[in-house]
């Protein structure tokens, strides 16, 4: 069953711009087609700059495409935002009420869920403290948890295996792991090719703004590594 579809996607940016001028177009990626169905757990590699990351944000529905169509077939999905995106004058609680609901889901469906996410992000009174007050790592361990323990129909996964210290970073991948082998829909972006062909059945290689290779993990993480 499909869940996301990319037809002939790409995206661009404007460089050096100033001011009543105009500055070079440069595309992140340009003509990226394929489709996500239930179940998939796709990997997704390639050098820095090659647009993986804006490749989430666009499936998670936070950007528009400058050419092509992303086609959502009624599939709610959950980006794992390590970079924050919460409000800094609300406290954890507050923003997990607030970021569920601007993910699609209801204030119900998160409240059903509040206690988890407080129990798997494992940040104590801070919970109720601002997060101006917070670390990026507690931030980031919010953001994990919160995407982590929602119900969505597609899970969007950037770098989460980095986030904390060590029993933390086992927690995580063990989630990953369970959620891959329960044929919830994983998109996984990494740096670490190991854990790509290790937990992904499918490889996504982005390179040069395009598809170099899409496929089986290990042959698309071998491609990539013997470049």
């Amino acid at each position: 069953m499909k869940l996301l579809e990319l037809q002939q996607v790409g995206v661009k940016y404007e460089r050096n711009r100033k001011l009543f001028r105009r500055g070079t177009i440069q595309w992140v990626f340009h003509d990226l087609s394929f489709v996500l169905r239930r179940g998939d757990s796709l990997g997704v590699i390639g050098e820095n700059g090659a647009g993986k990351s804006t490749l989430l944000r666009l499936m998670a529905g936070i950007i528009d495409p400058d050419e092509g169509r992303v086609i959502n077939h009624g599939a709610t999905t959950a980006l794992m935002n390590l970079a924050g995106g919460f409000y800094p004058e609300l406290n954890g609680e507050q923003n997990i009420l607030l970021g569920g609901v601007l993910m699609g889901f209801s204030e119900r469906e998160v409240r059903e869920k509040l206690d988890d996410i407080i129990a798997f992000a494992e940040l104590g009174e801070n919970i109720n403290k601002p997060v101006s007050t917070w670390s990026g790592g507690m931030r980031s361990r919010l953001g994990f948890s919160l995407a982590a323990m929602l119900d969505a129909d597609v899970l969007l996964i950037d770098e989460v295996l980095a986030v904390g210290d060590k029993n933390f970073r086992e927690k995580c991948h063990t989630l990953m792991c369970e959620r891959i082998r329960s044929q919830q829909t994983v998109v996984y972006v990494s740096h670490n090719e190991s854990s790509v062909a290790e937990l992904c059945n499918q490889a996504l290689w982005i390179d040069g703004g395009a598809i170099r290779a899409l496929g089986p993990s290990a042959e698309v993480v071998a491609q990539y590594m013997a470049c």
